[in-house]
């Protein structure tokens, strides 16, 4: 049995402009009101603990990393990006 012939082009397309969960998150992170952990994880759907280790990357990376905690929620904002 042989599988259908599925043409890619367009999906190939499609992805070539779409970003990646790494950008999707630092733009989330340069937001002004920033994100949860939660809001972060389930945007690139990765664990929390994967999510926490993008966070130090960034900081090892320069990025200077702002948390604060309203409400029993913790926000975290990226205040400074890295210098190329």
């Amino acid at each position: 049995m042989t599988k259908p012939h599925v043409q890619r082009t367009a999906v190939a397309t499609v992805k070539s402009f779409s970003k990646t969960k790494n950008q999707q998150v630092i733009d989330l992170l340069t937001c002004e009101n920033g994100a949860t952990l939660e809001e972060m994880s389930t945007l690139a759907e990765w664990l929390s603990h994967s999510t926490r280790s993008f966070m130090i990357g960034l900081k090892k990376k320069g990025h200077i990393i702002e948390s604060d905690k309203v409400g029993g929620i913790r926000r975290y904002r990226i205040v400074a990006k890295a210098r190329a």
